[in-house]
C-alpha cells in the first residue's frame, strides 16, 4: 500500500497536500456512490424514479454554482475558500442521514452538488495559485490518478456495506464520507496562502463574472464538453451495449473498468508530462479525438455472435479508449489553465468544469439514444463527433489566445 501511495502521490510540497486531500474526498465519494442508490431506495424509501428526478434537478442547479463560487475563491483566497466549501460539503453529505422524503432528498442533493462544484472550482484556483509550469501539469495528472485510485478503493470498502445490507451499514458509509470531507478540508489548510484578488472587476473595465462574456473561452469549453461525452461510456453505454448487442459475458464490464482504472493510475502522470504548452495541448486534443473515434469503431465491431471476437474487440476498444481519455485530459488541463486570466482562475475553472458537468448530465440519454439504440451506426456518428470537436479546438484556442489581454497563469 505504501508503494502504491508513493507512486500516485507527488513527493512533497503543495502538490502532495492537494493529492492527499483529493484522496480523502474520493475515498468517501467512491464508497458513497456505490451504496447511494440502495440507501435512498431501501432505507430512505424514495422510488427509483424520484431518485433519478432528484439527481437531475440537483445536477441542473449545480451548473450555476461553479462560476460564482469560483469567483468567491478569486476574491477571498482559494485556500480558505476550498477548505471551507469542502468542509461544508461534508456537512451536506451528513444531511443525507436525516432525509426522509423526496423533497428533503432533493434539497440535500442540490446543496451537496452546489458545494461540490464550488469546492472543485476553488481547488483548481488553489492549484493554479500554488503551482506553475511543469509542476502544475504534473500535479493535475497526479490528482487524476489519485481520483481513480480513491474511487476504486472507496467502492471496494462499500462492498462490505453492500454485503451486510443493513441500514446501519449504509449509514456508516455516509458517516465516513462526511468525515473524509472534513479531513480533506483540514489537509487543504496546509496549502501555502494564495493572496486574494480584491481589485474590482468593474474598475478594470471587466464585468464581475467575465468568463460568461468570454466567447472564445465559452467555445473552447463547449468543444471540450463534446469530447467529454466519452466519460460516461464505461459507466452506462458499454454495459448496455455488451448486454444487448454482443455475445460477450457481462462480467467483461468489470474487466474494462479495472483496465481503465489501472491504466490511469499507472500512466496518466507519464502522459501529462509531455503536454506542457498550449501548442502541445492542442495537438494532444486532436490526437485524442482521433483515438476516441478509433475506440468507437472497435466498440461497434464488437457486435458479433462470436464470443471470442466480441471479447477481443471490447478489450481493444477499452485500451484505446483509456489512452484517448488520458491524452484528452492532459491537453484539456493545459488549455483550461492557460487561457484563464491569472486573477480569475476560480471562476474560469468553475465554468470549464461546468462544461464537463453539462456533458455528464446529457450524455446518458443522448448516448443511449444514439449508440445503444442506434447500433454500430451510432458508434460511428459519435466517433465522427469526437473528430470534429477536436479539429475545431485549434481555431477556437487560437481565437482565445488572440483575445487574451493578461498573461496566463500557467507559463510552462
Amino acid at each position: 500500500m505504501v508503494r502504491v501511495l508513493n507512486r500516485i502521490l507527488p513527493a512533497s510540497g503543495p502538490g502532495r497536500v492537494l493529492a492527499v486531500a483529493t484522496l480523502f474526498i474520493t475515498l468517501g465519494q467512491g464508497a458513497f456512490m456505490t451504496c447511494s442508490a440502495l440507501y435512498f431506495t431501501t432505507v430512505v424509501g424514495i422510488s427509483v424514479t424520484q431518485l433519478g428526478l432528484g439527481l437531475t434537478v440537483a445536477g441542473a442547479v449545480g451548473l450555476f454554482a461553479g462560476v460564482p463560487l469560483g469567483h468567491l475563491a478569486d476574491r477571498r483566497g482559494p485556500r480558505g475558500t476550498a477548505a471551507l466549501l469542502t468542509a461544508a460539503n461534508g456537512v451536506a453529505a451528513a444531511s443525507y442521514l436525516v432525509v426522509g422524503s423526496f423533497v428533503q432528498f432533493t434539497v440535500s442533493a442540490c446543496l451537496f452538488v452546489m458545494l461540490e462544484r464550488g469546492s472543485r472550482a476553488a481547488l483548481q484556483a488553489a492549484v493554479a495559485g500554488t503551482l506553475d509550469g511543469g509542476d502544475l501539469v504534473e500535479t493535475r495528472a497526479y490528482l487524476r490518478a489519485v481520483t481513480n485510485a480513491g474511487v476504486a478503493v472507496g467502492a471496494g470498502m462499500a462492498g462490505i456495506a453492500l454485503q451486510v445490507n443493513t441500514p446501519a451499514a449504509f449509514r456508516t458509509v455516509l458517516v465516513l464520507d462526511a468525515l473524509f470531507f472534513l479531513v480533506a478540508a483540514g489537509v487543504l489548510t496546509r496549502l501555502p496562502r494564495v493572496a486574494p484578488k480584491p481589485a474590482s472587476d468593474e474598475d478594470a473595465g471587466r464585468p464581475r463574472l467575465a468568463v460568461l462574456r468570454d466567447r472564445p473561452f465559452v467555445l473552447v469549453t463547449a468543444l471540450t464538453a463534446v469530447l467529454s461525452l466519452h466519460a460516461v461510456l464505461l459507466e452506462i453505454v458499454v454495459p448496455l451495449w455488451i448486454a444487448t448487442h454482443t455475445a460477450a459475458p457481462r462480467w467483461l464490464v468489470t474487466v474494462l473498468f479495472l483496465l481503465n482504472t489501472v491504466s490511469v493510475v499507472a500512466f496518466q502522470v507519464r502522459i501529462a508530462k509531455r503536454v506542457t504548452r498550449v501548442p502541445l495541448a492542442v495537438r494532444a486534443v486532436l490526437r485524442a479525438g482521433i483515438v476516441l473515434c478509433v475506440a468507437c469503431a472497435l466498440f461497434a465491431a464488437s457486435a458479433t455472435d462470436s464470443v471470442a471476437a466480441a471479447v477481443t474487440f471490447l478489450v481493444l476498444a477499452g485500451a484505446v479508449h483509456v489512452y484517448g481519455e488520458m491524452v484528452l485530459s492532459a491537453g484539456a488541463w493545459v488549455i483550461g489553465f492557460d487561457l484563464a486570466p491569472a486573477d480569475m482562475q476560480g471562476q474560469y475553472q468553475g465554468f470549464f468544469f461546468t462544461g464537463y458537468a453539462t456533458a455528464a448530465m446529457i450524455a446518458p440519454s443522448f448516448l443511449t439514444l444514439t449508440v445503444v439504440q442506434g447500433g454500430a451506426v451510432g458508434w460511428l456518428l459519435l466517433g465522427g463527433l469526437f473528430v470534429l470537436a477536436s479539429l475545431a479546438t485549434k481555431p477556437a484556442v487560437g481565437w482565445a489566445e488572440r483575445t487574451r489581454s493578461v498573461r496566463p497563469a500557467h507559463c510552462g
